[in-house]
């Protein structure tokens, strides 16, 4: 069964590297059926940019709400059946879609495929430290420390997105790894073992290098997820620990900075969750 593709991009005062991402997209050996840019709320010639030289993009727009909700924005304005996102400051390789669609018509029974990436930070490839090594299949436990698929790798079912309501819009950073954990506690993914793309990372308009303490967001995500009730229970009891461990990081933070009511809220989870740990 043919199988329609709608690539969103969510973008912010990118204009300068938009054109490197879309020409990525227009030069894959399979088409996409939709190419959707999501501008949030970019004060820069995004718009006059994508109408002069990309008239086939479906351009939207949105007053600046942050990543998640532009993602989030295009699904809702997209109709294909799968959907694959990509970073307005990376670039696909060539056969990127197409190498991914062949794995999930090999592969009925998943619903989400990504692979490999190559890094360029400042204009020169570096390597992955072992801590961000791509693999497929049950992917939770290695989801807990940090994000370890990239949006801009993947290829999804709308269907899975639906099931797990889209990318979380309080989260300003780390949405992903929430999503990535949201889908990982139940379902296991396929991974192409080669890089189906170029990361570029060093510059001053990462989500990463606006905000400090990324770890906060994802003690955030760990506690939504717990308190959810789709895990098991080794899942629980792990997601548990990896929160102490990150709280543990922040409190130790916020009192070297002399920050005690930042510090003292994450003692209280620290106790809070340790508590529940002795009890289980």
């Amino acid at each position: 069964m043919h199988q329609s593709v709608a690539v969103i991009i969510p973008t912010f005062n990118r204009a300068y590297s938009l054109a490197r991402a879309l020409d990525s997209v227009y030069s894959q050996s399979r088409a996409a059926n939709e190419v959707v840019v999501v501008d949030d709320g970019s004060t820069d010639e995004t718009r006059e940019f994508i109408k002069h030289n990309y008239p086939d993009v479906i351009y939207l727009y949105q007053s600046n709400k942050g990543v998640s909700a532009a993602r989030n924005y295009g699904i809702k304005n997209s109709v294909s059946s799968l959907v694959a996102f990509l970073d307005s400051d990376d670039e696909w390789l060539p056969e990127k879609l197409e190498l991914q669609l062949n794995a999930l018509a090999d592969n009925p029974n998943y619903s989400l495929v990504h692979s490999d990436e190559i890094w360029i930070r400042r204009g020169v490839r570096v390597n992955q430290m072992d801590k961000h090594k791509k693999r497929g299949g049950k992917l939770f436990n290695y989801c807990l420390p940090l994000c370890v698929i990239s949006p801009s790798s993947v290829l999804m079912t709308r269907q899975l997105l639906l099931e797990v309501d889209g990318f979380d819009e309080d989260l300003v950073a780390c949405e992903d790894y929430d999503m990535w954990l949201n889908i990982c506690c139940k379902y296991s993914v396929l991974f192409i073992d080669q890089p189906l793309l170029r990361k570029y990372g060093g510059h001053e308009d990462q989500l990463s290098a606006q905000h400090w303490g990324m770890d906060r967001f994802r003690v955030r995500a760990l506690e939504k997820l717990i308190n959810s009730a789709k895990l098991s229970e080794e899942q629980t009891r792990k997601s548990k620990d990896m929160l102490i461990t990150k709280s543990r990081i922040l409190k130790n933070g916020a009192s070297k900075r002399g920050n005690t009511e930042r510090a003292d809220y994450y003692q209280e989870l620290i106790r809070k969750y340790s508590d529940e740990i002795q009890e289980s």
